[in-house]
Parts: C-alpha cells; sequence; structure tokens
C-alpha cells in the first residue's frame, strides 16, 4: 500500500498563542513570571510581542497537546488566554512597525520530529 503525504494544508496547521497578563509586583510573582515564560519558550513558543508568544502546530490535534501542557504551567495569579488560528488566517495577519508594512512570520520548513 502506497504511503499518503501529511496534508499540509493551511486550513490544517495552525498556530497556537499563548496571551498573558501576569503581576509583577513582588519577587515571587516575578520569579513565577519567568518560570511560565521560560516553559512557553521550551515547548516551542517565540515572542512575537511581550506578552504575546506564538507557535506552529502542524494540526489541531498537536496543538490540543500544547494547550494540555500550557495549562499545567499556569502561574497561580494573572491571566493567560489560548487562541489557535489557521495558517490561512494567521497569513492575513497585517503586521506594522510604524507606518511601515512587514512580512508575517513564516511557518516551520519542515516538520520537526521530537
Amino acid at each position: 500500500m502506497r504511503e499518503r503525504a501529511p496534508d499540509l494544508s493551511g486550513y490544517r496547521a495552525v498556530w497556537l498563542f499563548a496571551m498573558f497578563d501576569l503581576p509583577v509586583d513582588t519577587t515571587t510573582a516575578r520569579r513565577e513570571y519567568a518560570r511560565f515564560r521560560k516553559c512557553l519558550l521550551e515547548r516551542g513558543f517565540s515572542m512575537m510581542q511581550f506578552s504575546v508568544y506564538a507557535r506552529h502546530c502542524a494540526s489541531e490535534e498537536s496543538a490540543t497537546v500544547i494547550r494540555r501542557e500550557v495549562r499545567g504551567l499556569l502561574p497561580p495569579r494573572g491571566q493567560v488566554r489560548l487562541l489557535a488560528v489557521t495558517d490561512r488566517q494567521f497569513g492575513k495577519m497585517e503586521v506594522f512597525f510604524g507606518r511601515k508594512r512587514e512580512s508575517v512570520e513564516e511557518p516551520p520548513r519542515q516538520i520537526m520530529l521530537f
């Protein structure tokens, strides 16, 4: 039987956003903020803006796994939001630096195995 190529449709792949507003009013709160941010980076997220991180996921199923992991990392205080958008929707994003328009980040060129 012939093996089928993976579906790399712009509607199957998703970008998972983690947006958070965490307190930094005490030493402990700052430590929790830094721990949460570091854990996001370890799971493949990249900073898009302050307190807005994004990660490319090959499918909704892989995004579900990452969501579950992030839920387990939540600090005791503050607010965290997770949002998934399709690769096609992400590509329609407009990014501006001042009045100059820049291109949107490219998804990874290959599927990475860990």
